[in-house]
C-alpha cells in the first residue's frame, strides 16, 4: 500500500470516527474564560485616582494561578470590551462619595450602582450604564460575577504620581479584598 492510500483510509478512518465518537464535546462549553480577571482603572498622575492601577500592580506581582490582570485608563463604554469574555470580574477604582472616610475600601455589587443606570451620550456613561448596556447587547460574552472594590478617595484633581496618605494606607486592605473575591470566584468555577 502507498503512503497516500494510508492516508487516506486515516482520513476515513478519522472521519468515521470523529462522526459516531466525538473525543469532547465542545458545542455547550462556555467560550468564556474560567480566569478571573482583575482591571485596575484610573489615572497615575491624578493622586488618588492611581490606586486602582497599584491594587493590580500588586496582584499581578504574584502571579497567581487562573488570574489575569489589566490596568486601563478608561471609562464608560470602553469597559466593554475589556470585562467581555470572562465569566466573572474585578474592576478596582478610586470613589469619591463623601460618605466615608477617605481611604476606607468598599465592595460593590453591579446592583449597587442600578440608581446610577441612565440614558446619556457616550461622553457621559458610568460604568453601571456601561454593564448594563453590555449586557443588553453581549449577555452571554460579559462576566456573570462582576464585584467592584473602591477606595474611597480624598483627592482625584490634583496632578501628582503621589496618592494621599490615606489612601496609599489603604493599598494592603484593597489587594486583600481583591484576593478574597478571587478565591471566591474560584472556588465556585
Amino acid at each position: 500500500m502507498d503512503k497516500r492510500g494510508s492516508f487516506d483510509s486515516f482520513k476515513n478512518h478519522a472521519r468515521y470516527s470523529a462522526d459516531v465518537e466525538p473525543h469532547h464535546n465542545d458545542a455547550n462549553k462556555d467560550p468564556r474564560s474560567e480566569n478571573v480577571l482583575v482591571v485596575g482603572l484610573g489615572s497615575p498622575i491624578m493622586s488618588d485616582d492611581a490606586i486602582g492601577l497599584k491594587v493590580v500592580e500588586h496582584i499581578e506581582a504574584m502571579n497567581l494561578p487562573g488570574v489575569d490582570t489589566q490596568q486601563e485608563a478608561i471609562g464608560g463604554l470602553d469597559i466593554i470590551p475589556v470585562i467581555m469574555g470572562y465569566r466573572s470580574a474585578v474592576i478596582v477604582d478610586a470613589i469619591k462619595t463623601g460618605s466615608y472616610d477617605p481611604g476606607t475600601v468598599i465592595i460593590l455589587d453591579p446592583e449597587d450602582f442600578e440608581p446610577t443606570v441612565a440614558n446619556a451620550s457616550a461622553h457621559e456613561i458610568n460604568l453601571a450604564t456601561a454593564m448594563h448596556i453590555g449586557r443588553q447587547f453581549e449577555p452571554a460574552g460579559m462576566p456573570d460575577s462582576v464585584k467592584f472594590v473602591a477606595v474611597e478617595a480624598l483627592d482625584l484633581v490634583t496632578v501628582s504620581e503621589t496618592m494621599t496618605d490615606a489612601v496609599a494606607d489603604a493599598l494592603p486592605n484593597a489587594v486583600d479584598a481583591v484576593l478574597s473575591i478571587i478565591d471566591r470566584f474560584q472556588r465556585s468555577i
